[in-house]
């Protein structure tokens, strides 16, 4: 698939099958969100890769998408580094590109995946679960697995729509 073709049938998967990407895909998909682009090159992403049941179960009580974290077969917790941040509003955009980066990774594999962002409303909590430091942020969790669930057509507003004069 070229690029665009990429972009525009990813979709958000909600449903995994039980089998495991192999250890070489998730690799590639860290890869991918790795090589985002980010003010002054800080790079401000760290990861923790979840994929046994305890630690999903116990990460999975702090958000109310619970089920998706724990039916996965992998989640990525996606942090962000604060000690290398320089300007927390561009260090945001950046993680937004490394966790599109890892989606479109996965997709280009066949992997589905699945972006929480709702696990921030008690990070905190999930933070002192997973033993971070304090200068580690949750930013999101992601999904990786193969999709159990049909594949839908995507739908946006027309480009022109979008687009101010």
């Amino acid at each position: 698939m070229d690029i665009l073709e990429i972009i525009s049938t990813r979709r958000s998967v909600r449903e995994y099958k039980k089998e495991r990407p192999s250890d070489g895909d998730i690799k590639s998909i860290l890869e991918a969100g790795h090589w985002a682009p980010s003010g002054l090159n800080n790079q401000p992403w760290r990861f923790i890769v979840i994929d046994d049941n305890d630690r999903k179960e116990g990460l999975a009580r702090f958000t109310k998408y619970d089920d998706m974290i724990i039916r996965a077969p992998v989640s990525i917790v996606i942090l962000f580094a604060t000690t290398d941040s320089y300007d927390r509003d561009k260090d945001m955009m950046a993680m937004g590109a490394c966790i599109q980066n890892m989606m479109l990774e996965a997709h280009s594999l066949d992997i589905g995946s699945c972006w929480l962002g709702e696990i921030t409303n008690r990070k905190e909590d999930a933070a002192m679960y997973l033993g971070l430091d304090n200068d580690l942020e949750i930013v999101a969790v992601l999904t990786f697995g193969y999709s159990n669930e049909p594949i839908t057509e995507g739908w946006r507003k027309p480009l022109k729509d979008m687009i101010i004069l």
